[in-house]
């Protein structure tokens, strides 16, 4: 039976170099880290994550989760994380396959599932937006055949969706599969948390209130806050000032922006208050963070 090194050396053989790469089309990549990194800020996606080899971990909300060759991680919507590989050489690099998570097909497959009606039920309190589980055979192969795909490219338009399906169907069946049905309900708490963090994303640089923010989801605002932390371990506020200083970050390390300059784009009216906040969040004022970043090679966050 297949293991997690057959796996590793197939993904070593389309990533010979760091950094993701994308195979099968958009929303599926193998990725390849060939040595430890430092803490990366970022913004992680719904997105399913088996690694082949090496380890790595995430840090939200004062949880860290990390996930191996044994396990897999999900996560079920965009989140601020700080990223970190933490198992890599040269010689046995960090490998890892990821793919997007569709909510529209992994609501068709709960369709087609009928016998498997609980999970669609949207019973008790949301979970939080991310979770490591432990990779099963059928699952690993699944991922192997997908990432085969690549020794015969001409077969990945018809193929890559069939198994993507078949990826999504056997998390459904395992631990995963409340939390993706979570995912996929249109009428679901999950999707309205969803609505309100794309409002966010969207409209970071303007300060709002959390009834206009409830309203954009179409739910109350006592019951807005309580799920929005109950997935993300942040405050709708706390969620938009992490998104407003990683996009400062990103103005000032490549637009070259100032840090007065980047932090009224993003929506300071202090200088001080922001210089203050990224300092708490990032580890260093804006200047010296930025001059530290550009001596060493950032590393993707979601993978």
């Amino acid at each position: 039976m297949a293991d997690q090194r057959d796996l590793a050396a197939l993904i070593e053989q389309y990533a010979q170099a760091d950094g993701t790469h994308e195979i099968c089309g958009p929303g599926i990549a193998v990725v390849r880290e060939s040595r430890p990194s430092e803490p990366t800020h970022g913004v992680f996606g719904a997105a399913v994550c088996v690694v082949a080899q090496g380890r790595k971990q995430v840090m939200s909300g004062g949880a860290t989760l990390v996930y191996d060759a044994l396990n897999y991680l999900v996560a079920s919507v965009d989140l601020p994380v700080i990223g970190q590989v933490v198992e890599a050489s040269p010689e046995t690099p960090y490998l890892c396959f990821r793919m997007t998570l569709d909510p529209d097909l992994i609501g068709d497959l709960i369709l087609q599932t009928g016998g498997e009606a609980a999970l669609a039920q949207d019973a008790g309190p949301l979970v939080g937006a991310m979770a490591v589980s432990e990779v099963n055979p059928p699952l690993l192969d699944a991922v192997m055949r997908m990432v085969r795909l690549m020794e015969t490219p001409r077969d990945a338009a018809v193929l890559a969706p069939l198994i993507e399906r078949e990826i999504l169907y056997r998390m459904l069946l395992g631990d995963q599969g409340p939390r993706l049905a979570q995912i996929a309900r249109a009428d679901g708490r999950m999707r309205q948390v969803k609505r309100a963090i794309g409002w966010i994303k969207q409209n970071y640089a303007q300060p709002f209130s959390i009834e206009e923010l409830a309203a954009e989801a179409r739910m109350s605002a006592s019951a807005l806050h309580r799920h929005f932390k109950s997935v993300t371990a942040l405050s709708p506020l706390q969620y938009q000032k992490q998104i407003r200083l990683q996009e400062a970050r990103k103005l000032i390390l490549v637009q070259r922006l100032d840090a007065g300059s980047a932090g009224h784009a993003v929506g300071y009216d202090s200088p001080s208050q922001f210089s203050r906040e990224y300092a708490r969040l990032f580890g260093a004022p804006p200047l010296r963070d930025v001059a530290r970043l550009r001596g060493r090679p950032e590393v993707v966050v979601g993978s």
